[in-house]
């Protein structure tokens, strides 16, 4: 429930920031190309290809908040209403928009995925994170109920492809594409955050932390955070590449459980 009464998953279809908030079968119809076209009075040249494409611009330079029917009857020069002769609303819109995006990666490597799982995992790490970083706005949105369309399906089928010869069972391969994707939104979402609080302050990072380091070197000299008082001063270094670092240690914990699996499989051969 919300500070005004409202339940949450209400609040989130109003804004349009959930994926499989609005008319979910309207959506499947629409991602699947089964949905009847418009039989009257559609502006020529007006597609739902292009409305989706014009509706990820705007998501990309302003935000989700700035998508609406209104903003992109004006971006395309057309009436309110002819876009609802196309898709019923941003709810709708937005799983569109959502399986739009997630095809991307397809473009960039097509074809089969690699046949080493680790370079799989590699491939799948690096091309979610650029995803993320061409829209941040995917971070904002709640995808727990999220309407598969052809290129999300496509893109679980060509992980779970890429990670066949890890030799798990089906729901740990699961788990480790959970465990990637979370991985990589962690880190994205916090280089976004960065990148918004610049952005509504005016006050650069370093500027902020320059402003705390007067309390910060007493607190060290004070004796009360011995461990921090002793760490390197390049500890904090922007230029360590956390992202590398933990893709390279999430691979080798795979590793580790591949390994495991394997002398369970040959334990029981014997």
């Amino acid at each position: 429930m919300t500070n005004d009464g409202t339940t949450a998953g209400a609040a989130s279809k109003a804004d349009g920031s959930a994926t499989g908030s609005g008319d979910i079968a309207r959506s499947l119809e629409l991602l699947w190309g089964t949905g009847e076209r418009p039989s009257r009075g559609p502006k020529p040249g007006l597609t739902l290809d292009r409305i989706v494409t014009v509706a990820v611009a705007v998501a990309d330079a302003e935000g989700l908040a700035a998508v609406s029917m209104r903003r992109l009857s004006t971006e395309l020069g057309t009436g309110t209403m002819s876009l609802y002769r196309y898709v019923p609303g941003k709810s709708e819109l937005l799983d569109l928009m959502f399986d739009r995006v997630l095809g991307e990666p397809f473009a960039d490597h097509p074809g089969e995925p690699p046949a080493d799982w680790r370079e799989a995992v590699d491939r799948m790490a690096r091309g979610h994170l650029d995803t993320l970083r061409r829209h941040p706005w995917l971070l904002k949105i709640n995808q727990a109920r999220t309407v598969l369309g052809p290129s999300a399906l496509r893109g679980l089928e060509l992980a779970l492809t890429g990670l066949r010869g890890m030799g798990l069972r089906d729901p740990e391969l699961i788990g480790v594409i959970i465990t990637v994707n979370s991985f990589v939104e962690g880190l994205a979402r916090t280089r976004a955050d960065e990148a918004e609080a610049v952005a509504q302050t005016g006050l650069s990072d370093e500027a902020f932390w320059d402003n705390q380091r007067p309390y910060l070197e007493r607190a060290m000299l004070s004796g009360a955070y011995p461990m921090m008082a002793t760490m390197a001063e390049d500890t904090f270094d922007s230029e360590f590449d956390h992202f590398e670092f933990g893709l390279q240690r999430l691979i080798a914990g795979f590793d580790t459980l591949v390994r495991e699996r394997a002398a369970e499989r040959a334990a029981s051969r014997t």
